[in-house]
């Protein structure tokens, strides 16, 4: 495995068990959240983690299952199944995830 789909797993895990400092360990400092082709949502791993503590807050059961996985050099494409838990919101996404210097550099997200 390589080191970039290892973090982008080690990610995918600890966002599964809501483990906000594990999850956000992977990102950089300045990385881009952003929508693809689209507007950035968020520009620094502070941001990230006002974003995803709400969301952990409001859906203590969300989870994501992998569907599908791409890797190429320094980019990692998961495609995944989300489910905010039994009875609540599911989507499917997209994360393109750019990886530098071993962090998460940008995120592109597609819906």
């Amino acid at each position: 495995m390589s080191a970039a789909v290892d973090l982008i797993q080690r990610q995918l895990d600890a966002y599964n068990a809501q483990d906000l400092d594990a999850m956000l360990a992977c990102y950089a400092p300045d990385c881009i959240i952003a929508a693809l082709n689209g507007t950035i949502a968020e520009t620094t791993r502070e941001a990230l983690r006002v974003r995803y503590a709400k969301t952990f807050a409001e859906f203590p059961e969300n989870r994501a299952r992998l569907v599908n996985r791409i890797h190429v050099g320094s980019m990692v494409i998961d495609h995944e199944d989300v489910s905010r838990g039994p009875g609540k919101d599911r989507f499917e996404v997209i994360a393109i995830y750019t990886v530098k210097d071993g962090q998460i550099a940008r995120v592109d997200f597609a819906k």
